[in-house]
């Protein structure tokens, strides 16, 4: 039984002291493959390198988080970026573009300007998209309906209406750690209810840690930590799995063919 991650961050500084072995961890469960999203232009290197060091695909983007920061130089970079690694197969998608409407401070204006240009962008390349939807799916929606690309709504939690319009225009969403706690009904009822088609698995490792991983503010505080990890992803299946009364199997088999739907790129990969 094989299982694709379709978004880690192995690039952040939390696997500084032991990124090899959290790959080994992640294959030793069955997770043969990662997709490894940049969030700036100062590391589109990196992802980039990981990705062939360890054998696992990459994509190439700017992060709605990081677009306060970002010049209109860094969208050049990235047009020069995708152009010349076209050709490389460990590429399979712009990610992680999109808005967010719940941190507060961002330029909106700002943000909505670098998200059309990375959806233009894509659509230029022929690659599929990873967005980040927090609050902001229907912002998003309405320049999907012009610039037509597909990809991962990743980490969705929006209403079912914007679910099934996602899904509508060619999109497979994202579940996570988010999922595996009872109090997330909406994201829970989304997974269970959902075609079959439109979901895929994703840690988003460091980030977003399981219901057994969690630590409040007082424990971490204490210096516990709430680290996720890509090896956590067939536990994080196993509550999918139970949500829509599958086998362990068939939830493998379904979200790693959606996967492979939603970034083809993956398809040419090994597991």
């Amino acid at each position: 039984m094989t299982w694709i991650d379709t978004h880690c961050h192995l690039d952040a500084a939390e696997f500084d002291a032991d990124r090899n072995a959290v790959v080994s961890r992640a294959r030793a469960v069955g997770v043969r493959q990662l997709v490894l999203p940049a969030v700036a232009r100062n590391n589109f290197d990196t992802v980039r390198a990981l990705a062939h060091e360890h054998g696992v695909a990459y994509a190439l983007g700017i992060h709605p988080l990081c677009v306060n920061d970002a010049a209109e130089t860094d969208l050049a970079a990235l047009r020069d970026a995708l152009a010349t690694h076209r050709d490389d197969p460990r590429l399979v998608a712009v990610g992680e573009i999109g808005l967010d409407h719940f941190v507060p401070g961002l330029d909106q204006a700002k943000g909505e300007h670098f998200y059309v240009e990375q959806l233009k962008l894509a659509q230029a390349a022929g690659l599929p998209v990873i967005l980040h939807v927090r609050r902001s799916a229907d912002a998003l929606l309405k320049h999907l309906r012009r610039i037509p690309v597909s990809g991962i709504a990743h980490a969705f939690s929006g209403s079912q209406q914007q679910a099934d319009t996602f899904v509508a225009l060619g999109f497979k969403l994202g579940f996570g750690g988010a999922m595996t706690f009872d109090r997330a009904l909406q994201i829970r009822r989304l997974a269970q209810e959902l075609p079959a088609e439109a979901l895929v698995l994703e840690t988003d490792a460091p980030d977003i840690p399981p219901h057994w991983l969690y630590r409040n503010v007082e424990q971490r505080a204490a210096g516990e930590v709430a680290r996720n990890e890509p090896a956590e992803l067939p536990r994080i299946a196993a509550t999918l799995a139970e949500l829509r009364g599958w086998t362990l199997e068939k939830t493998a088999q379904v979200c790693g063919a959606n996967a492979r739907a939603a970034l083809p790129g993956l398809a040419a990969l090994a597991d």
